[in-house]
Parts: C-alpha cells; sequence; structure tokens
C-alpha cells in the first residue's frame, strides 16, 4: 500500500469533492500506479493539468507514483520560483495574462510591443494587484517577496533583477511562450489591441514619426500609437 498526499489548484478543484477543495488530502493506493491513472482516477481529466510537481519536482504523466510522495497538480504553467519544468503539452491552457507591479515598470512596454496583454499603473498598490490578478486571471510579475506572501494569490511569477530584456525573455523561456509573439498588436500606453486601418484614414491622427514607423495601426481606444 503507497499512500501520499495530493493538492489541486485552481479550475481543477472543480472535478473534486468538496471535502478534497483547495486543501492538501491523503490516498493510498494498493499497487503501482502512473501519476496520470491516480488523477483521473480522482475524476480530474488529464487534459486539463499542465503541470506536476512531486516533491516539489517536475515529472510526466509516466512518473510512477512512490509511498510517501507529495503531488502538486496545476491546470496551466502559471507558479512561481520552478526550475526544470516538465511541459505535459507544448502550450499552457490559457492565454497568459499579466499584470506587473511599479518595480518592474521598464518591461511594460518590451512586453506590449510583442502583443502581449500586460497590465500597469503606477498608482496600483499591492492589494489592486492582487485583486485584479483575481478578478481577471492574470500572472503577477514582481521582484518583491512580501507581495507573494499574500495567501490569495494564485498565479504569480518571481524575476531576478538585470535588464528588461533580459527579464522578458525569462518570462517567455519559463512560460513557453515565444510562438505566442505578435509584434506590434497592442497599443503601447493603453495595452488594448490595435486595428489595422488604411494609411489615408487615419493620416490626420498620428505624428510624423508615428507615420513612418507603424503606417497601419491604430488603437481604437486612446486613438494614439507609439
Amino acid at each position: 500500500m503507497s499512500t501520499g498526499t495530493f493538492r489541486f489548484y485552481e479550475e481543477l478543484n472543480d472535478f473534486l469533492p468538496k471535502h478534497r477543495k483547495k486543501v492538501d488530502f491523503e490516498a493510498a493506493f494498493n499497487k503501482r500506479k502512473s501519476i496520470k491513472d491516480i488523477i483521473e482516477e480522482f475524476g480530474v481529466p488529464s487534459t486539463n493539468v499542465d503541470l506536476i510537481l512531486i516533491n516539489g519536482k517536475s515529472v510526466d504523466f509516466n512518473t510512477i507514483f512512490q509511498d510517501g510522495d507529495r503531488v502538486s497538480v496545476y491546470p496551466v504553467f502559471e507558479s512561481f520560483n520552478i526550475q526544470n519544468v516538465t511541459l505535459l503539452r507544448k502550450f499552457p491552457l490559457r492565454q497568459s495574462r499579466f499584470i506587473a507591479d511599479i518595480h518592474l515598470k521598464d518591461i511594460v512596454r518590451p512586453m506590449r510591443m510583442l502583443g502581449f496583454d500586460i497590465d500597469f499603473n503606477g498608482s496600483y498598490t499591492t492589494q489592486d494587484i492582487i485583486e485584479k490578478s483575481i478578478r481577471e486571471k492574470r500572472i503577477i510579475l514582481t521582484k518583491r517577496n512580501e507581495l507573494l506572501k499574500s495567501k490569495s494569490i494564485t498565479h504569480a511569477m518571481m524575476l531576478k533583477s538585470g535588464t528588461a530584456v533580459e527579464q522578458v525573455t525569462t518570462i517567455m523561456d519559463d512560460l513557453d511562450i515565444h510562438d505566442r509573439i505578435k509584434p506590434f498588436s497592442r497599443c503601447l500606453g493603453c495595452n488594448d489591441p490595435l486595428e489595422n486601418r488604411q494609411t489615408r484614414q487615419i493620416m490626420d491622427s498620428i505624428s510624423p514619426e508615428t507615420k513612418r514607423i507603424q503606417k497601419d495601426l491604430l488603437c481604437k481606444s486612446c486613438g494614439k500609437q507609439d
């Protein structure tokens, strides 16, 4: 008989009975099983799982469960301080959306330039960031350990000091989102998607410099381009 401790995160809890939702729980098995088989026995579809940690180390579906293992199961690759992860599929299940704290303002424009949805406002309080992260399902990007101490935070990524380029590269590498880059598809100012238009329709709305750089893009929300 092998016994272990399990914890499921976020929407994976929808498949569990009430007494197993959002808590650590123990379970025992009387024969050799893969972690994929065990997860599906709990009623959680393996197709909804994107990251599995056993004793803090990422594993694939074929890993055999051992007595005393601690298993954490995530729906998407959105967590913090995890290295050498094993991605269970090529892309995350959900669209990755972000919110950055004041200490990472330098990465906002590069991220938006690459087409990523990243919310930022220098006046946001810590509580504002946490609440927007939960409400809008955004990954918090921060350099502050204290911000991550809130028990209500569900998705966050801790970034080390470095240049904006290094930090953006870390985000894309760790979340495996290089193939989701869509250059100049998002407004650098307000973060909304840009609309393609014919140059003649917007010529009077944009500056000469913008005309030379991005001739056919206009933000519907703020009417500006960067």
